[in-house]
């Protein structure tokens, strides 16, 4: 029997029913902060780098503990090979930057009418990185600014950073683990708490703004984003520009997720509000099994590409597809997590990286049917030595997607 639409509660009982759910979570600390630059500099020096930028937004934070968005002026750090953080940012910020420094370091400052840039340079030659090096730009560095810096130095070599970045983000610890648990904890409660309130007539607007309320009554600050689609509407993996109005019968998806410490939650539920058509039936369930076939596909050591393959392997053996044709799974199996909603690894056709434990993916390989509906089931697994683990459990079934009958 069906949980969707049979008039569980209220708007505002729905939302007394959840509670917070952040009161023993601890924040990065100081001396996790150390580690991580500490793993970055041995890379560094083993792969004859001699310093990386890292620009406002989460490198930054997850180096340094500093949060800053980038904007049009520069602000940002050199973490160089061997010695500490040196800060670069505008003189009328010192004051703001040294109250949200969690790492010290020195803070080289300019002025409105003067480089940047130049004052890059200058600090690359006090750190004693004279001549031709390898230097890292932050992979999601503004060109402006990279453009600013290769002028300002042009006897260096610039490379992604990402091969250090990327090294080191894709790897999460226990404490990071717990973190992105207890934000997809938070979801999967707003998730069916959403479940229990939907009705006839409400539309996706008032559906984002229950879900935006009921993350913070669980200990967020609200949404970090929230998708939420009815009937055809689904068919399109990001949405559309105009709201729906729920009708009996229609296909429900909703996407959405939190913060914790920084740390993303991501998990998309869709069922039917009301009785399902076969047809829904049929497509849930291979959703669900190309889902299943992408998690037990995981194995410690094989290329995250072989993840995609078997997705897509299964739905082609059903008749969807293949490759990229709808209907079918338009897009990549999944896609890493952590301070960034997708970050690396990826789950997608030839990809070689090998997984390896504390690698984050979420593992859904959507199916889209033109003109009718779409499907996606959206939980998130970690890596471990003994193979993967959910952080969520996956939809029971297109009548109970939440096992309340189970």
């Amino acid at each position: 029997m069906t949980t969707i639409g049979v008039g569980i509660q209220s708007q505002q009982q729905a939302l007394d029913a959840l509670t917070n759910m952040t009161e023993n979570v601890q924040a990065i600390s100081y001396d996790e902060y150390l580690q991580r630059i500490e793993h970055a500099q041995t890379y560094m020096k083993q792969h004859n780098i001699a310093a990386i930028y890292l620009n406002a937004g989460t490198n930054l934070t997850y180096f340094t503990g500093m949060k800053w968005y980038a904007s049009e002026r520069m602000v940002g750090a050199i973490l160089p090979a061997e010695g500490e953080v040196q800060f670069i940012a505008p003189t009328f910020e010192v004051g703001t930057l040294l109250d949200y420094q969690e790492i010290k370091g020195p803070i080289h400052t300019w002025q409105e009418h003067e480089s940047p840039y130049k004052l890059f340079a200058v600090v690359l030659v006090e750190l004693g990185i004279t001549d031709n090096a390898d230097i890292g730009i932050d992979e999601s560095t503004a060109f402006f600014i990279f453009d600013g810096i290769r002028q300002a130095a042009p006897q260096h070599t610039w490379i992604n950073a990402d091969q250090v970045t990327a090294y080191c983000r894709m790897h999460k610890s226990a404490h990071e683990l717990s973190l992105i648990q207890c934000a997809m904890d938070m979801t999967l409660a707003v998730h069916k708490a959403t479940a229990s309130m939907l009705h006839e007539g409400i539309t996706t607007t008032e559906v984002e703004a229950f879900i935006n309320a009921a993350h913070k009554k669980v200990g967020a600050t609200g949404n970090y984003f929230c998708i939420v689609l009815f009937g055809e509407a689904s068919s399109f993996p990001h949405g559309v520009k105009e709201p729906q109005t729920l009708k009996q019968g229609d296909v429900v998806l909703v996407d959405t997720g939190c913060k914790v410490e920084g740390y993303l939650s991501d998990i998309t539920r869709t069922y039917v509000f009301g009785a399902p058509s076969q047809r829904q039936r049929t497509m849930w369930q291979h959703e669900k099994n190309a889902q299943v076939a992408a998690f037990n596909a995981a194995k410690i050591g094989k290329p995250c590409g072989a993840i995609d393959d078997a997705a897509r392997n299964y739905l082609t053996s059903v008749g969807l597809g293949p490759d990229y044709n709808v209907p079918g799974c338009p897009h990549r199996t999944g896609h890493g997590i952590g301070l960034d909603i997708h970050e690396w690894p990826y789950l997608v056709r030839n990809n070689p990286q090998p997984l390896q434990a504390g690698m984050c993916f979420s593992n859904e390989p959507m199916l889209v049917i033109p003109d009718e509906f779409g499907i996606r089931l959206e939980d998130h697994f970690y890596m471990t030595e003994a193979g993967p683990r959910w952080f969520t459990q996956p939809s029971y079934s297109i009548d109970d997607p939440f096992g309340l009958n189970t």
